[in-house]
């Protein structure tokens, strides 16, 4: 997407994404906290503080309690009761695969759902219910402080941030915001400033998350900017949200002064992150994703996802392309606002930030099988996880490999090795 990209989404292109793109395979390598992981993640840290990282966050929701693959909009803007089929074989069985009364994934009798608090009951709940499936538990997160800092004589700091999940515009424009006044405040702590860098790893939505922090970023005027803001400021009013308020009042005074990092550059790692709001590269620093892909199709473009829809539905349950979710949770998708007013704001900040609204439009978006961002570079990883288990719960249908405390020494590795060479 351009500078000044203005919030405008992301384009579906089927082109190859050339020299942006890099194929890789998950090797097994030490196992996670041995002598000689915790050998080569200092290394790699080392590397990281010498490029000039400062700090760290992995940011990250939950599907726990979710709508994973934003079926209520999709019933909604579909007309259930219409009907799906369209004269398309096979698609109501897809769909059924997609919905969460039908997807196999277990449904908690109690917990808390969206949205989801950052606290310390919420995270620890999170861990023992849901593993690390999608999750950056305290145990990732303290795996990679401990073995990145070992004998540091510039020490990394590493924080943890669960993010509300909820899974539509207004969440998503919310949690940017609170992320922007998490930045700030980090920024200041730890007395960050030009030359320092913040790096960010996001996984599924939260990468979404952080392309409208870009979009909030970038230098100089912005009309959709302005216009979210208010969208923002005028739900909280309304909602009596005084705490919000405040919120969003911080991160506007923030943006407008230019000061979000003190001059520091935001690096942006998203996991799994599907293909729909676009990026401001003047509000960033570098940009990666990693996607969980095998590259089967028999057409030669392997940077594209591996068959047409509906027929993924005979692979699905086994994650045998690799990450469906990031390829089906496309334009249109979303969980569905709780309130009059939540859903009066999401739609003013649809109007802004996606140009799509009906099941066919979804359809047309998911069968272009695009797997790379416009911006940034990619990394199609076969991450090795499709097993042959027809239990979803392993494997989320290939969205859970990323966080998996097994390939941290491999993500960080290629991290290091596309930014910080």
């Amino acid at each position: 997407m351009p500078v000044g990209n203005n919030f405008q989404h992301s384009v579906y292109a089927r082109s190859d994404p050339g020299e942006r793109l890099t194929f890789r395979e998950v090797t097994t390598g030490a196992p996670p906290n041995s002598l000689a992981w915790q050998d080569e993640m200092t290394r790699l840290g080392r590397q990281m503080a010498g490029a000039g990282v400062r700090a760290c966050l992995f940011l990250h929701g939950t599907y726990l309690g979710t709508d994973l693959f934003g079926m209520q909009r999709l019933d909604e803007v579909g007309g259930l009761k219409r009907g799906y089929s369209r004269g398309i074989a096979g698609l109501d069985a897809l769909l059924s695969l997609m919905r969460e009364e039908s997807n196999g994934l277990p449904k908690l009798p109690q917990g808390p759902t969206p949205p989801f608090n950052d606290d310390g009951k919420t995270t620890s709940w999170l861990d023992e219910q849901a593993g690390d499936a999608c999750n950056f538990t305290n145990a990732y997160v303290e795996a990679f402080n401990k073995a990145l800092n070992r004998n540091a004589s510039h020490s990394i700091d590493c924080r943890r941030w669960l993010w509300s999940s909820e899974q539509h515009h207004l969440g998503r424009a919310l949690a940017a915001c609170r992320l922007l006044n998490q930045l700030h405040t980090l920024s200041r702590e730890l007395k960050l400033g030009p030359g320092d860098r913040l790096l960010v790893q996001a996984h599924g939505q939260a990468g979404l998350v952080l392309a409208l922090v870009s979009n909030l970023l970038a230098p100089g005027e912005s009309s959709g900017r302005d216009r979210l803001l208010q969208i923002l400021t005028n739900y909280a009013k309304q909602t009596q949200a005084a705490e919000l308020t405040e919120q969003l009042g911080r991160a506007d005074n923030a943006i407008k002064a230019g000061n979000v990092l003190n001059g520091a550059l935001l690096d942006v790692v998203t996991f799994g992150m599907p293909i729909r709001y676009g990026w401001d590269p003047s509000g960033l620093g570098k940009l990666l994703h990693f996607v969980n892909h095998r590259p089967m199709r028999t057409d030669g473009k392997r940077w594209l996802a591996k068959m047409e829809l509906p027929q993924v539905t005979m692979e699905m349950p086994i994650a045998w392309g690799g990450d469906y979710v990031q390829q089906l949770a496309t334009a249109v998708t979303d969980a569905l606002p709780m309130t009059p007013d939540a859903n009066a704001a999401t739609k003013a900040i649809w109007e802004i930030v996606e140009p799509y609204d009906s099941f066919e439009r979804w359809l047309e978006c998911a069968r272009k099988n695009v797997r790379c961002a416009n911006d940034g570079r990619c990394l199609l990883v076969d991450y090795k996880d499709a097993t042959g288990s027809t239990n979803p719960r392993e494997h989320l249908y290939g969205h859970a490999a990323y966080t998996r405390l097994e390939n941290l020494l491999f993500n960080t590795t290629e991290i290091v090795h596309a930014l910080y060479a």
